[in-house]
């Protein structure tokens, strides 16, 4: 029996595809809307609390719509995200936009449109004051090196190439000041996919940490905390989600411990969730077209590693559905494949499923995040639409799939 439930029927799932041909992402407009609530709901004790969605997770300007329309930010890290955020009306101080390796016309648009600017080196603040200058409100990227663990993902901070260290952020503030800045905030983000919540307590009482030792030393009053991302979602059915209500509560201990004994309130919290928010209501769904039987049994389905590479780039497990079948033993175990020349092109591995039939419909799941993102062209691929689930049962593309023409538009070739 299958353990992961889905946000429509079998006949629905045919209906929708009697529209809408596989493959085709598809996301659950109603659950992220009370996703998006709870977050909000949960860290209600910090009236300066905000969420900018990592834009990065799910760059479609209608699922920002949504999460705007809820009162999030956005996060950002390149030009596009950044236009993307300001053509669903987000400006000013709802944009945080960190860099990383950033090019001069990124923090041009950055500045232009208000945006909070993270800056991710020390080194970047003379780059930003002869680009556009440096802005009233600056913050930096906190690096913890040794002082911290990392996980799968990120890997050890000490290794990672993002944020500055203990030892330079002093230097990096005062810097700030002298150059004109007159606000302060800090941010960190040193795990990607945790479920382990005492790592996000334990980011929180890092920087707030630093915020007393910037007022100790150098009199700069941070108005927020970035506690990052990172905030993980159960892939595996017997994973136990993140309480987002019990990491508030430890949060907001640590707020009246360091922050207000210290007479530093009110600091903002801020979060830039983006896998949190709407990875678990999204599906990428497929369609079985061929079976095979050698060595392994596999089943062949029309969606592929382009449409989501997160199995095939970090071994990553995404449970799969097969609809009409969630109540059918899973007596069968299958590699569950994609049709590019690489043989790691594959959504599962020795999986338990049903016995799968051509024309079966697969779901798979939790692909609201870091799935359609991260599409490419590959072999000639072709990115696959993706369609919104209205809370009325509806059902609307927010994004056409491509075609030849898009993939061919950019050669300047006879006969193409």
């Amino acid at each position: 029996m299958d353990k992961k439930g889905l946000a429509f029927t079998h006949a629905q799932l045919r209906d929708i595809v009697s529209d809408y041909p596989t493959p085709f992402h598809i996301y659950d407009e109603q659950a992220i809307r009370e996703n998006a609530r709870r977050l909000l709901s949960a860290f209600g004790w910090c009236p300066g609390f905000k969420e900018f969605y990592a834009v990065k997770a799910a760059p479609n300007p209608y699922l920002l719509q949504i999460l705007r329309d809820e009162g999030f930010g956005a996060d950002c890290s390149s030009y596009a995200e950044l236009t993307l955020s300001a053509a669903v009306g987000l400006k000013g101080e709802n944009i945080m936009f960190s860099s990383n390796d950033t090019p001069a016309h990124e923090f041009q648009k950055a500045y232009e449109l208000g945006a909070i600017i993270n800056l991710d080196d020390i080194s970047h603040l003379p780059f930003l004051e002869k680009t556009v200058g440096v802005p009233e409100l600056i913050s930096f990227r906190f690096n913890p090196g040794p002082k911290r663990t990392g996980n799968a993902i990120i890997g050890d901070p000490k290794e990672a190439k993002f944020g500055i260290t203990h030892a330079q952020i002093v230097n990096a503030y005062d810097d700030a000041r002298r150059r004109g800045a007159k606000r302060f905030g800090i941010h960190t983000m040193v795990v990607s996919n945790e479920l382990q919540a005492n790592y996000f307590v334990e980011t929180a009482r890092s920087l707030f940490a630093l915020a007393i030792e910037l007022q100790d030393r150098l009199d700069i009053r941070l108005e927020f905390a970035n506690l990052g991302g990172g905030l993980g979602i159960p892939y595996q059915p017997e994973e136990t989600p993140l309480c987002i209500e019990e990491i508030s509560r430890a949060v907001e201990k640590l707020y009246e411990e360091m922050i207000v004994e210290n007479d530093l309130h009110p600091l903002n919290i801020y979060l830039e969730s983006g896998r949190f928010i709407t990875g678990p209501y999204g599906y990428l769904v497929t369609t079985a077209v061929h079976k095979k039987d050698i060595y392994k049994q596999y089943v062949g389905v029309d969606a592929c590693m382009a449409h989501l590479m997160r199995p095939g780039m970090y071994g990553a497990y995404h449970h799969i559905t097969v609809a009409g079948k969630e109540d059918s033993p899973l007596d069968r175990v299958y590699d569950v494949t994609g049709s590019l020349c690489e043989n790691n092109d594959k959504f599962a591995i020795d999986r338990q499923l049903p016995e799968i039939a051509v024309g079966d419909l697969l779901v798979i799941h939790d692909a609201g995040a870091h799935g359609h993102a991260m599409g490419f062209n590959y072999n000639g691929k072709l990115r696959c639409p993706e369609l919104l689930l209205r809370p009325d049962g509806s059902v609307k593309i927010i994004r056409r799939g491509e075609t030849l023409d898009d993939l061919f538009a950019t050669l300047d070739y006879p006969g193409l």
